[in-house]
């Protein structure tokens, strides 16, 4: 019988392992590969504040699943895994409703002979009052666009309206890469907003407040990115609270812990992830206080070798120290890459590899305004770029990714095809 691999979540590490194992295993009809995953498409998480500031058109930069499952001999099952039997080597999904809340798909299972577990992470507000009530999160397409339209709608009814002019606040908890990213593409918003004739809102209107508790804003990054990332925000006019630790959210503002009270028409939660609470002691496997899966250096679960798990929800440790890998999209695209020869050597009854984690170094984009970050490697050793070479740099990770997916060929095509769409097409999506 074919060996059966199943991989559940069709983020960037899911969909990359799947699609180059079906290159590799599948076409040859070594291995049968299905990825699972709850939504038909696929878009890269990194570039969710983009579609939420309405820089990106998700629509344009989406993946389906069933196609590139075609084109890439594997499987494609829609559904969301909920639950896990280690014995008959079963997971279980639950039923898919469609929009109106009908059945689409009634809960079933699926069986595994190896069991890979890719399902990423959601934002973590930590348990903090009226948070999950009164902000926006940016873990799915779906609540950045939902992001998006609020925005959107603040300038529709202020263009509609009579006064002379109006303004926006919008609050960021976290002062990561996702919510230093997202202030700067707001901040580009605005410009381009009333660029397009929705001026009631003038870019000075729109206040945008990032709040961080710790002490710097990129506090996972090396203080010599934050720094000069601090400086462009406030040169933005953005302004940045460190030390400020949020204790509620109500629907007119946040409080931090010292007192302050931060007005706010729109409230985005960006700070802390954890992994899915599903995967909370699934069938007795070992899972941390963030509900990660507890994995060895070949990143089979601790408790059983059949089941592997990457990407944000595994805490895979870090040789020679006392810390897990971080969660981080290189980590997780490094991870795919030695799955795949893990899965040859699993069939072949070797010895599995062990992974290493390999910290490239970091990027971050300030929109069209600026691009900071780092660069590590062993001929360059440690690199700081700044600007245009940098942004450059940012955007050549989104293309790596398109060609682990699609090849070089079709994503040269895709950059062209980009490339002669900016003619005809809004800078930003108004809709």
């Amino acid at each position: 019988m074919t060996h059966r691999i199943v991989i559940v979540g069709g983020g960037a590490g899911g969909l990359e392992l799947a699609t180059r194992l079906g290159k590799s295993l599948g076409k040859r009809n070594k291995a049968e590969i299905t990825l699972v995953d709850a939504n038909l498409t696929h878009i890269w998480k990194p570039l969710l504040h983009e579609v939420a500031a309405g820089s990106l058109n998700s629509s344009e930069d989406e993946l389906n699943y069933v196609a590139q499952a075609k084109w890439n001999h594997f499987n494609f099952q829609l559904g969301r895994m909920s639950g896990l039997d280690r014995e008959s080597k079963q997971i279980q999904l639950a039923a898919t409703l469609d929009e109106d809340g009908r059945e689409l798909l009634p809960a079933r299972t699926l069986g595994y002979d190896s069991l890979v577990i890719a399902v990423g992470s959601n934002t973590n507000d930590f348990g903090t009052l009226g948070a999950a009530q009164h902000c926006l999160f940016l873990d799915t397409r779906k609540q950045a666009e939902r992001f998006h339209q609020q925005l959107l709608n603040h300038y529709l009814r202020a263009h509609a309206g009579d006064v002379a002019s109006e303004k926006i606040s919008v609050a960021i908890v976290g002062a990561g890469a996702t919510g230093v990213e997202l202030a700067a593409e707001l901040h580009h918003a605005a410009h381009e907003l009333a660029a397009y004739g929705l001026d009631k809102i003038q870019p000075k209107d729109m206040h945008i407040t990032i709040i961080e508790a710790g002490p710097r804003v990129l506090p996972a990054l090396p203080e010599r990115i934050s720094v000069p990332v601090h400086k462009t925000l406030e040169k933005l006019g953005i302004t940045v609270m460190t030390n400020s630790s949020v204790s509620e959210v109500t629907e007119d503002g946040l409080k931090t812990a010292s007192g302050d009270v931060i007005q706010a028409s729109l409230k985005v939660w960006a700070a802390g992830i954890r992994a899915p609470g599903f995967l909370k002691d699934i069938d007795g496997l070992e899972t941390n206080r963030i509900n990660q899966l507890v994995v060895r250096p070949t990143l089979q679960t601790t408790l059983d070798d059949d089941i592997f798990a990457f990407g944000d929800c595994a805490a895979c440790p870090q040789p020679g120290s006392d810390r897990n890998v971080p969660p981080r999209a290189q980590a997780a695209h490094q991870q795919a890459s030695m799955l795949v020869k893990s899965f040859q050597a699993r069939l072949e009854g070797k010895a599995l590899p062990t992974y290493a984690y390999k910290d490239y170094g970091s990027l971050v984009s300030l929109s069209r305004f600026s691009a900071v970050g780092n660069l590590m490697g062993n001929l360059t050793g440690s690199v700081m770029l700044e600007g245009w070479l940098a942004r450059m740099f940012y955007v050549s990770l989104y293309r790596m990714h398109q060609m682990a997916l699609y090849g070089t060929f079709r994503t040269l095509m895709l950059m062209l095809g980009s490339r002669i769409g900016r003619g005809t097409e809004p800078r930003l999506k108004l809709h």
